[in-house]
């Protein structure tokens, strides 16, 4: 996949006084995207845009793209 997290989202999470229990008991982002970013695999940009308003950041501060070596690209 060519776009990954940069930081270890639940970490910053954490740090900013957000654990999983709380974020359970608040609903503010569901039990299934909290496994997916625990997975690190991509979610919806409606829970992106979720994170952002934890975390006071922008989305570049969260996920990068970084380019797949393909035979195309050799060329």
């Amino acid at each position: 996949m060519a776009l990954r997290y940069k930081i270890d989202i639940m970490a910053e999470l954490k740090k900013n006084g957000y654990t999983s229990t709380r974020i359970r008991e608040e609903k503010l982002i569901g039990q299934s995207y909290l496994q997916q970013i625990r997975h690190n695999e991509l979610v919806s940009w409606k829970t992106i845009d979720t994170l952002c308003r934890l975390l006071n950041c922008q989305v570049g501060d969260l996920v990068e793209y970084v380019a797949e070596d393909t035979p195309e690209a050799a060329e």
